[in-house]
């Protein structure tokens, strides 16, 4: 049975020079048909994918915040029409925003719709590396944004920062870090820059334009956000989201415990009974396929038990718990150590993983080379 909801809201004011998720520039598009499609989807989802029971909704994108007034709160309303029967008293319910798309009367409407969870594209604390970044934001409305949502009530409140980031030196990156901690948040999600196909950022580095900090200064950096973070409160629970006690985003452990969840919106992905789907990206062709067929899948794949098996190990143990091997034996029907003992072994030989009696977890050093790791448990026999 699905109890997560992930919603895709693709619209930008600005395009990041880093991003290649679904997303596009807002202007001139048809904002309101599309909310009108998801709400279709949504009716469409529920009639063919029951559920009785809803207890994370993540709102994504693009940019959802982009939306105005008047879009956000249709939206809203369509959401809890459809989910709203099913959620729990513990819904977690979280809205990503950008610095200089939030207004009062938004964080207001978000709050009369149940949203309690803002997760806040920060990124970075100095204004010319969010130019770099062509972020459309400065450091000031960062601090801004925080102070309106806890103004309206919202205490969780997550910032993603980004290292790895061309010319970034670490104590940039120890100031971003320390700017945000004086803001209060109780979550950090952290990534390393990743260049991707389609980016601006792509065609840069191609043209040896993007200066990057070498793989030593960004390990130097990943192990400065951890002893930062952890001092101050906030344990890494996951390779790259560090939490306050009780703060952990429960809609992510949806997905590195591999369970399934509905995905709705152009370019969102689903995991229902054992099908991952793809939605179609383009707005015209999501719009399309839903006026032709009610859904705007692209495809089905059926995951095979060995394919089932490889995720539950490569996604769970990027959780700092690892991955459980009485529920591995539950789900599956057969022994982790049946499946992936030599891989175990191997791992632990080399001081990447260890047991812990009860779950398969990564070493403080396999925290470090995590890609290495989840590679020995992919294309099993």
């Amino acid at each position: 049975m699905v109890n997560a909801v992930y919603l895709h809201i693709p619209f930008c004011d600005y395009i990041c020079h880093y991003c290649d998720f679904n997303k596009i520039f807002m202007q001139g598009q048809p904002v309101n048909d599309y909310l009108e499609h998801m709400d279709v989807e949504m009716k469409n989802t529920l009639d063919r994918f029951p559920t009785n029971k809803i207890d994370t909704i993540f709102v994504g994108g693009g940019t959802p915040t982009a939306l105005n007034e008047e879009q956000l709160e249709k939206f809203l309303k369509d959401v809890q029409d459809r989910f709203g029967p099913y959620v729990t008293d513990e819904l977690e319910f979280t809205m990503e925003a950008n610095p200089g798309s939030v207004t009062p009367e938004k964080l207001r409407i978000m709050k009369s719709y149940g949203v309690n969870r803002l997760s806040i594209g920060a990124q970075a604390f100095q204004d010319s590396l969010l130019t770099r970044l062509g972020r459309g934001h400065s450091v000031e409305e960062i601090g801004e944004i925080v102070q309106m949502a806890q103004q309206e009530g919202f205490t969780n409140l997550s910032l993603d920062l980004m290292f790895g980031l061309p010319d970034q030196t670490i104590d940039q990156f120890s100031e971003t870090i320390s700017r945000a901690l004086e803001l209060g948040i109780t979550h950090v999600s952290s990534y390393s820059l990743q260049v991707e196909k389609k980016t601006v950022f792509y065609n840069q580095w191609r043209k040896g334009e993007l200066p990057l900090p070498t793989e030593e200064a960004e390990a130097d950096m990943y192990a400065l956000l951890i002893s930062r973070l952890e001092e101050a409160g906030l344990s890494q629970y996951e390779i790259s989201n560090f939490a306050k006690e009780g703060y952990e985003s429960k809609h992510n452990i949806t997905y590195w415990k591999n369970d399934e969840y509905y995905g709705i919106g152009a370019g969102a992905h689903s995991y229902i009974d054992g099908v991952r789907r793809a939605n179609a990206g383009p707005l015209k062709q999501y719009m399309n396929r839903i006026d032709e067929n009610g859904f705007p899948y692209m495809d089905d794949n059926v995951l095979t038990k060995a394919e089932r098996m490889e995720e539950e190990m490569f996604m769970g143990l990027r959780m700092r718990e690892g991955v459980s091997k009485q529920r591995f034996e539950v789900k599956f029907g057969q022994p982790m150590f049946s499946v992936f003992g030599k891989q175990i072994e191997n791992l632990t030989s080399k001081n990447l993983l260890h047991d812990t009696g009860t779950h398969i977890s990564l070493t403080e050093k396999g925290f470090f080379l995590g890609n290495e790791v989840f590679q020995e448990f992919l294309a099993i026999d």
